[in-house]
């Protein structure tokens, strides 16, 4: 749960840097039935909103962006982490513990226009009770993957913990993590599925310390090597078909704003290539990523955005939940 926006002004700037800002009052206990259906809008954006028309950075080409809103449930906010399958499913969960299951609409194109079969499910603890009613230091979830098997693993900050939900539904029981010392509120960001070890392992990404760590349901955590965050936060991961994979950084200052960077690396961990996306540009609280191959070759990039419920001390602050996608060929 990170608390950077792109239109903060002043004091609530400086409360930003500081990590201050906590969730909004009065939500509601649960967004709508448990797995009922949602109508999810979408606003289309342009990736440059001075030059509409502008369409790539470098090897990365724009493939549509929206800001996706509900008038059913004031609870579909917070997204932080997201994985999207070959045919197009989306899995996202938010910092409040509601999983959103989506299918991906594209326009005639081949862009990025919607979501649409949307549910929106409160995910429960152990004894099966709601996650959110344990209140902010229970509810962090940050990082979901579901694994080969249809197990759902997603990490917690916070109360720093990784559980695991049974493909065919009830509670969750406690999953493998990290032994090791996290800091409060900037644990385990990124996660991934890691089918390259077992069908049963995931890795674990440290938001601070860029530390990697694979994981299995039936094993230990052991280390797996270390990212550089050349100044940013590490907030999200996803694998490529080939054996790469691709993270994404985060870091905000009150000058500049949001700065995300998305950093493709081989299975050498050597970089290939590197997006940045910063004002003016089309930015908010990027920290969630999907990496789709693409049936032509390349991949396709889906990034969405935390926008921490629009809310601090009870004053709107602008920020947006935006899905954005990015199309992506090896440079040559």
């Amino acid at each position: 749960m990170r608390r950077h926006g792109g239109r903060l002004g002043g004091l609530l700037l400086a409360a930003v840097l500081a990590g201050c800002l906590q969730a909004p009052p009065r939500l509601p206990p649960a967004p709508v039935p448990h797995g009922a259906a949602v109508t999810i809008d979408a606003e289309p954006v342009p990736m440059d909103p001075r030059d509409p028309a502008r369409e790539r950075i470098g090897n990365f080409a724009y493939a549509g962006g929206v800001v996706i809103t509900s008038a059913q449930t004031a609870r579909l906010h917070g997204l932080s982490d997201l994985k999207v399958t070959a045919d197009g499913r989306l899995l996202a969960a938010s910092d409040q513990s509601d999983l959103l299951e989506a299918r991906i609409v594209l326009d005639a194109a081949g862009r990025l226009a919607g979501l649409a079969d949307a549910r929106l499910s409160a995910l429960k603890d152990e004894a099966g009770a709601d996650l959110y009613a344990g209140g902010q230091e229970e509810y962090d979830s940050e990082g979901v993957v579901r694994l080969a098997d249809g197990t759902l693993v997603v990490s917690f900050e916070q109360h720093d913990r990784v559980l695991a939900y049974p493909a065919g539904g009830g509670p969750p029981r406690r999953a493998p993590l990290p032994q090791t010392a996290f800091t409060h509120n900037k644990g385990m960001e990124a996660l991934a599925a890691a089918p390259d070890v077992a069908p049963d392992a995931y890795r674990v990404g440290l938001e601070d310390s860029g530390l990697i760590f694979v994981c299995r349901l039936s094993a230990r955590c052991a280390p797996d090597g270390r990212v550089d965050l050349e100044g940013s936060e590490l907030v999200a991961m996803d694998n490529l078909s080939d054996g790469g994979r691709a993270y994404l950084f985060r870091s905000f200052s009150p000058l500049r704003g949001n700065v995300i960077r998305l950093r493709v690396v081989d299975r050498a961990g050597r970089t290939l290539d590197s997006l940045q996306i910063e004002r003016p540009l089309t930015v908010d609280n990027l920290e969630g990523l999907a990496a789709v191959p693409r049936a032509g070759g390349g991949v396709r990039f889906y990034l969405i955005a935390d926008d921490n419920f629009g809310f601090y001390e009870g004053k709107p602050t602008g920020q947006r939940t935006l899905l954005l996608a990015f199309d992506w060929q090896a440079p040559k």
